[in-house]
């Protein structure tokens, strides 16, 4: 039944679970219904507030000081801006955003000029723009969530800049075991696994262990960054050769 998944554009009678946040997961769960296939929504990450700002009231209480603003997530701007509007933004303070969803959530709080990778959307593809790399002395501040990637910030302070996290949200897994994954999969239901971080993905190997179900699916991912574990435990992975959604439904249905 698999073998469906490569064989055209149409997913009837496959299913994929999608690992994203729920309120993430919509639009591709949209279009793999449109396409005929029948999506589950099985986040591994679930995005909520911090329980205490006082930290990041701290650090945004400076942020007059700083050069740059760097937002790593659409969540990151959702979960700073109402603040940062409150405190006051100054002139000087230049912005940028990891692609295009992030940068459009900016423009929705009123930020007009943003700096933004046009193709693919990660630290590295924004660390390539010319402008990320004239950081000699200047003070950026990241706005993401606690923990995360420090590929950003440890290149930005190799290249000469002061780099400070503004940490205001957090990631936690809502799922404690991958019993429903399994069950659909031994239903002949389940074909394939999306799955767009490389957090998401070790609890999804973390969960699934040594499961005959995982050997069975593919896993279909957005970057091979993502990849790379899984493809060392020889499980089937797919990563998708363009960004967002529909990138994403076109590695799957490819």
């Amino acid at each position: 039944m698999a073998d469906q998944l490569f064989t055209g554009k149409s997913l009837t009678g496959i299913g994929i679970a999608i690992t994203r946040p729920l309120d993430q997961a919509k639009k591709l769960s949209a279009l793999i219904s449109d396409a005929g296939g029948t999506p589950f929504l099985y986040p591994l990450i679930e995005i909520t507030p911090l329980s205490d700002y006082s930290q990041f009231e701290s650090v945004i209480n400076e942020v007059k000081q700083y050069d740059w603003g760097i937002f790593i997530s659409s969540n990151a701007v959702q979960n700073s801006m109402p603040r940062l509007l409150k405190k006051g933004i100054p002139p000087s303070l230049k912005f940028a955003a990891i692609g295009p969803v992030t940068a459009a959530e900016l423009q929705s709080f009123g930020v007009d000029h943003i700096l933004a990778p046009a193709n693919r959307f990660d630290s590295e593809s924004l660390l390539a723009l010319p402008e990320m790399h004239a950081m000699q002395g200047k003070k950026v501040m990241l706005f993401r969530g606690v923990g995360g990637r420090d590929v950003l910030a440890e290149t930005l302070k190799a290249r000469g800049a002061t780099v400070t996290f503004a940490e205001c949200y957090q990631r936690i897994n809502p799922q404690t075991n991958c019993n429903l994954l399994a069950q659909l999969w031994a239903d002949k239901k389940l074909h394939g696994v999306v799955v767009t971080s490389s957090e998401a993905m070790r609890h999804l190997l973390d969960l699934a262990g040594d499961s005959e179900w995982l050997k069975n699916v593919t896993l279909f991912v957005n970057h091979a960054r993502i990849a790379e574990l899984p493809s060392q435990l020889g499980l089937k992975v797919k990563v998708a050769d363009t960004p967002g959604d529909i990138g994403m439904l076109d590695n799957i249905t490819d």
